[in-house]
């Protein structure tokens, strides 16, 4: 019986593809916990967030969820900036960050999961828009719409993103802050008005982020659990803040988990990603584009 290499390949592009996703998903944290090292183990709780705003907007005035994710970021950015204020009042100026700060972001999850259940319940929801159905056939191989537009959006996200930080001044204030607090005092740069900057940035991208897993899925508001381990998993290998390492490193975990998934069963695709990371990490500690 011969290989079959169609099938491999359209595995391959479809893990491609998902790593987009995966990539938006993550740039959030590699900015939060890689840059900040803040562990905001809430991010996915804002995704869904997002989600649901899209949803909202496309059930009662029919507007295409990534049109809306995009006209509500300034929203996400002052929510991100409102967190960041509190957080840092509340914790990081005392020094209690580590755990108590950890604590307050398990919080903002749960709660933020339990409002969306009594408001929406745990029936699942989804979108409506022209990409979701068709798919694009090139010879054998497929490509579905509705992983394709994510996908491209989310990489023009990272690549605006990541001229941001190395080729504007605020940007390369933020890439500096956790190095040197100090050194940006001597600028006359405030460092919390820079964490708080770039916390708010980290935020303002899960409304992104959420418009695509909705897209992708249909979404209830517990399913953000399911990327908690994913998100930091993919910041780490990628190396602590760099976002083309986000990207080569969910590229290469969307392929893992497509393979494993088509000619596995999906039940083997966590573990078999999971232990990719290890091997990643046990090679490379500082992940693939780590300093």
């Amino acid at each position: 019986m011969s290989f079959p290499i169609d099938l491999l390949i359209n595995a391959i592009i479809a893990g491609l593809l998902l790593g987009g996703f995966y990539a938006a998903v993550t740039s959030g944290i590699s900015i939060a916990f890689g840059i900040l090292d803040i562990v905001n183990i809430a991010h996915p709780a804002f995704i869904i967030l997002g989600s649901y705003i899209a949803y909202i907007v496309n059930s009662q005035f029919g507007l295409d969820p990534i049109l809306t994710s995009i006209a509500i970021l300034p929203a996400f950015y002052a929510l991100g900036a409102v967190v960041y204020q509190v957080y840092y009042v509340s914790f990081e100026r005392r020094g209690q960050e580590a755990l108590r700060g950890l604590a307050f972001f398990f919080g903002l999850l749960f709660i933020t999961e339990v409002v969306l259940i009594l408001v929406f319940g745990v029936d699942y929801r989804y979108v409506n828009a022209i990409y979701i159905g068709p798919t694009l056939h090139f010879g054998f191989v497929d490509l579905p719409l509705r992983m394709l537009i994510p996908c491209l959006v989310s990489l023009l996200l990272i690549l605006l993103l990541q001229i941001y930080l190395t080729r504007t001044f605020t940007g390369r204030a933020i890439m500096a802050v956790a190095q040197d607090q100090e050194a940006l005092r001597l600028m006359a740069v405030n460092p919390i008005r820079i964490k708080r900057t770039a916390f708010a940035i980290s935020i303002a991208t899960t409304s992104l982020a959420g418009a695509f897993l909705i897209v992708i899925q249909p979404v209830e508001p517990s399913v953000g659990r399911d990327y908690i381990g994913r998100v930091f998993a993919i910041c780490v290998m990628g190396g602590m803040g760099s976002l083309p390492g986000t990207v080569i490193a969910a590229m290469l975990l969307g392929i893992v988990e497509s393979i494993t998934a088509t000619f596995y069963g999906p039940s083997w695709a966590p573990a078999v990603s999971f232990g990719f990371l290890l091997l990643t990490l046990a090679f490379r500690p500082a992940g693939i584009l780590g300093r």
